[in-house]
C-alpha cells in the first residue's frame, strides 16, 4: 500500500489492527505515525488509550500483553512501537533443522492470526528491511498495513521537492530548486523542515525564488556551491575566489565535506557528459539526472574541461577529501583547505603541467 492510500484510510476513519512500516528513509515513518495519532482518538481518548513503547527498553511480550487488553471509555487504544528494530524477540531465529512438534510458534505470528480489533498496533521498524521470504514476513504482508519507505536516490531529490511544495500549492524557480538540493542532500526531514520554514512566509500560488531561500534558510543566493559551479564551468577565477573566499570565512555555514561532496557530484557529472554519445538536451538531462534548464551548463563547462582534466579534478578533489580527515601530512584548517583546493581546480591546466615537469625532472 502506497502512503498516501494510508492517509487517505486514516481521513476516512478507516483503521486497521496493525501497521508496520520500516525501511531505510525514516522520513515517511514518521509522518504516517504521526498521523496515526492524530487520526484515532481525540485529545481526551489518547490520555487512557496511547502508548508509546521502545524496542530498546521492551519486549515483545509485554507490547503484545498490552495490545490484547480493552479500551477504556473509547473504540480503540493506540500502541506505538518506536525504534522497533530493536526488539530482540521481534524476528526469532529458528533452526529449520531442528524444528519440531515442540516449537513455539512466533509471538508475532501468533497475534497477527487474532489481533485485537479494538487495538490499532503500529511497528516503526526503521533503517532495515524484512526478509519477505520468510514466514512472518509473508504474513505481515498479508495481514497489516505494510508499507516499506525506501531511500531516494539523489537524483529524485528535486522532483521529491517539487511534488511536496505542489502539494502545498506552491512552485519553485530553476535555480531555487538547484540550490536547495545542493545544499540540503537528501534526508527528507531534513528537507521538509526547511521547506516549511519557506512556507511560513511564502503564500500560495507565490514562486519561491533563490531571494527567498537567503532570507528564510540562511544560503546565500550569491556565495553558494551551485554559484561555484557556475564560476568553474565558465572559468570565472574571479568570481571563483569571492565565493571560496566566503566559504573559508564561514566554515560553519559551509563545511568543508560538503562542498567537497558537491564538487565531487559536479565533476563526475561532467565526466559522465562527455561519455555520452547522444547529447540532446533531454538525453543530457536524463543521464545527469539534473532538469533540462541546467543541460547547457553542462554543456558549456564540457567545452572549457576536457575529460583528461575532469579526471584531474577528481584526483585533485579525493587529495583533499584525504587532507580534510587529517591524512597526507597537513595540518591545515578548513579556511585554508578550501583557499589551495580551489587554485588547484582553477589553475587546473596549469597544475597538471607542472606536476608533468616535476615528474619528468
Amino acid at each position: 500500500m502506497d502512503y498516501k492510500d494510508i492517509i487517505k484510510d486514516l481521513e476516512k476513519k478507516l483503521f486497521h489492527p496493525v501497521y508496520f512500516f520500516c525501511g531505510e528513509e525514516p522520513f515517511y515513518i514518521d509522518m504516517l505515525t504521526n498521523a496515526i495519532e492524530k487520526s484515532v482518538l481525540d485529545e481526551t481518548e489518547r490520555e487512557f488509550n496511547q502508548f508509546v513503547f521502545y524496542g530498546r527498553d521492551n519486549n515483545l511480550a509485554t507490547i503484545l500483553d498490552a495490545a490484547i487488553r480493552f479500551p477504556m471509555m473509547s473504540n480503540y487504544q493506540v500502541i506505538i512501537v518506536k525504534e522497533a528494530q530493536d526488539l530482540k524477540d521481534l524476528f526469532p531465529r529458528s533452526n529449520e533443522k531442528s524444528k519440531g512438534k515442540d516449537d513455539k510458534e512466533p509471538l508475532l505470528l501468533s497475534y497477527l492470526n487474532s489481533p485485537q480489533k479494538t487495538t490499532v498496533l503500529v511497528f516503526c521498524y526503521k533503517y532495515k528491511t524484512v526478509d519477505m521470504r520468510t514466514t512472518l514476513g509473508k504474513k505481515l504482508a498479508k495481514s497489516t498495513v505494510f508499507y516499506e519507505s525506501k531511500k531516494l536516490y539523489d537524483s529524485k531529490i528535486p522532483a521529491w521537492i517539487e511534488s511536496y511544495l505542489k502539494d502545498k500549492g506552491l512552485i519553485i524557480g530553476h535555480k531555487a530548486l538547484a540550490l536547495l538540493t545542493e545544499y540540503l542532500g537528501n534526508d527528507l526531514s531534513k528537507i521538509s523542515n526547511e521547506l516549511n520554514k519557506l512556507m511560513i512566509n511564502i503564500a500560495p500560488p507565490q514562486e519561491i525564488t533563490v531571494n527567498d531561500i537567503e532570507q528564510n534558510i540562511g544560503i546565500s543566493k550569491d556565495y553558494n556551491v551551485f554559484e561555484l559551479h557556475n564560476a568553474l564551468g565558465s572559468k570565472d577565477t574571479a568570481k571563483a575566489m569571492r565565493i571560496i573566499n566566503y566559504f573559508a570565512s564561514n566554515t560553519k555555514d559551509n563545511p568543508f565535506v560538503v562542498s567537497m561532496g558537491a564538487l565531487y557530484s559536479y565533476f563526475s557529472k561532467l565526466l559522465i557528459y562527455h561519455t555520452l554519445k547522444d547529447k540532446s538536451q533531454n538525453n543530457v538531462a536524463a543521464a545527469l539526472g539534473v532538469s533540462p534548464f541546467f543541460v547547457k551548463d553542462y554543456i558549456g563547462a564540457g567545452k572549457v574541461y576536457s575529460m583528461a582534466s575532469i579526471q584531474k579534478a577528481i584526483h585533485i578533489l579525493k587529495e583533499y577529501d584525504l587532507k580534510s580527515k587529517g591524512l597526507g601530512n597537513t595540518s591545515m584548517d578548513e579556511g585554508d583547505l578550501y583557499k589551495e583546493l580551489i587554485l588547484k581546480l582553477v589553475y587546473l591546466d596549469k597544475v597538471a603541467l607542472v606536476e608533468e615537469e616535476e615528474e619528468v625532472g
